[in-house]
């Protein structure tokens, strides 16, 4: 038998009799199995809720009776975004984010509902989701399995003797390499398994599942490669142990957690209330449509007498309240959409320096990475917000258009002193009913993948960098039996 295959082996039947390690390797592969069934199922649950809810929304609205366009404005209406079907494997920002919007005149309100809202403090210490059974979970039961691969052999005597007996150094670290490969694709099985289940029955996106399927091998052939070269490296059992759980605690919690706060301290941006408190600043500074002395606004009679070469609004064709209206409106959506690409680069800002700590932790590469993929990053919540902006104003407009196009400026303006021009001023409900109703498009799966390049490329840096550890735990072998 090869030598590197006869090192496998006995180092597989030794994880075998070990029950420590088969028990852990158990539990694990029982937890991914559950992770994936529960997160598959809050996520079937959460996509029926908002399918259910986008619906009696949908109803609501259209089922308005007759009234002003203005007060189907103030109205308002509700969207939800239903989540990716990758989301069951990594739901990523989704939980802290929200997943609904109110639409209104006038205003451009944040996101709603996330589930860390409305449930107990512990969901935020992270939900059991294949991705974290992967990123935190599976590395430290490996390290558990294989903190001892070398060095045990070097307290009871027997690596010299193998040595001795012709066995070279590369042979034996590339077959306790490939033991603890083989461990490592035990532990990811169930989380491979998962993905394949949602390709085939989910519809998610095939290149994405194949791509994180790739990344997590890659990811933990990373902590394979680490582990051997600690316990190739380290005198005792004890010492490699500890070693391993402090990176492990360094890698997977510490430096996860600081980098985000550090971020914002790089990079900080402001709070909702900050931001609403600005724009309303800047909507007064813009004018008011409803002073006849204010600069832009007479401005824009002007301009609106001149175009149809009258020299009284009441003489205009259409109702002067409703271009006021339209003119309003695409002033403050102007303005809602600066304030909305401020925040989004300061954040894109905050996230690229929150990946620069890749360089200490390939965690942090992997997570990013993760959700990139499965599109549940915070790119996918922008894209969100943009669309559902966008389809805000265009709502919003088309009412206002009718207000401009259907009413009468003689009726609008009498509306609350004559029963009869309030009357005439109701319009009916197929104009609501026509309007289209909100469809979230997600990103194409090649968008998604470009977007998780950066971290990609932090993965392929640390796994070279694996590779050249496990160089190094073969030169360690031959100093010690040289």
């Amino acid at each position: 038998m090869n030598p590197v295959a006869r090192v496998c082996r006995n180092d597989l039947i030794s994880m075998a009799r070990n029950r420590v390690a088969v028990v852990a390797i158990l539990l694990t592969i029982l937890l991914s199995i559950a992770a994936a069934l529960t997160s598959i199922a809050h996520r079937d649950a959460n996509a029926d809720m908002r399918e259910r809810f986008q619906a009696e929304a949908d109803t609501r609205f259209d089922g308005q009776p007759a009234r002003h366009p203005h007060r189907v404005v103030h109205y308002g209406h509700f969207v939800f975004r239903v989540p990716p079907p990758l989301a069951a494997f990594d739901p990523g920002v989704d939980a802290f984010t929200g997943n609904s919007i109110y639409l209104e005149g006038h205003r451009q309100n944040s996101a709603n509902f996330g589930d860390v809202r409305q449930s107990s403090l512990l969901a935020r210490f992270g939900t059991l989701t294949p991705a974290f059974v992967l990123q935190i979970l599976a590395p430290l039961v490996l390290i558990f399995i294989g903190f001892g691969v070398v060095v045990r052999e070097r307290e009871a005597g027997t690596l010299r003797q193998a040595m001795a007996q012709g066995l070279r150094a590369p042979q034996l670290v590339s077959g306790k390499l490939l033991a603890l490969l083989a461990a490592a694709a035990l532990l990811g099985a169930p989380g491979a398994i998962a993905l394949g289940w949602l390709v085939m029955t989910e519809g998610a996106p095939l290149l994405p599942a194949l791509m994180l399927a790739l990344a997590y091998a890659a990811y933990l052939a990373i902590w394979a490669a680490l582990i051997l070269f600690i316990s190739a490296r380290a005198s005792t059992s004890r010492g490699a142990l500890l070693l391993l759980l402090s990176i492990w605690a360094a890698f997977a919690i510490l430096v996860p957690r600081v980098a985000p706060d550090l971020a914002f301290a790089a990079h900080p941006a402001p709070t909702r209330l900050e931001t609403d408190i600005a724009i309303q600043r800047d909507l007064r500074q813009m004018g008011d449509s409803h002073n006849p002395d204010d600069p832009h606004f007479a401005a824009f009679r002007q301009s609106v007498l001149d175009r149809y070469g009258v020299e009284r609004v009441e003489d205009l064709p259409v109702n002067y309240r409703g271009l006021l209206a339209l003119e309003g409106e695409r002033m403050s959506s102007l303005l809602f959409e600066r304030y909305a690409e401020q925040l989004a680069a300061e954040q894109r800002r905050q996230s690229h320096f929150a990946l620069m700590a890749s360089a200490l932790s390939p965690t942090i590469a992997m997570r990013d990475f993760s959700m990139r993929a499965a599109g549940t990053d915070l790119e996918a919540h922008r894209r969100f917000l943009a669309q559902a902006e966008a389809y805000r104003y265009t709502i919003v407009q088309q009412l206002n258009r009718l207000q401009a196009e259907v009413l009468t400026f003689d009726d609008d303006s009498r509306r609350n002193s004559d029963p009869d021009a309030a009357r005439r001023v109701r319009i009916d409900t197929d104009n609501w009913q026509a309007l289209p109703d909100f469809e979230y498009q997600a990103a194409d799966p090649g968008a998604q993948l470009r977007s998780a390049a950066p971290a990609a490329l932090w993965l392929a840096i640390w796994l070279g960098l694996a590779g050249v550890l496990v160089m190094a735990a073969i030169r360690s072998l031959r100093r010690s039996v040289a």
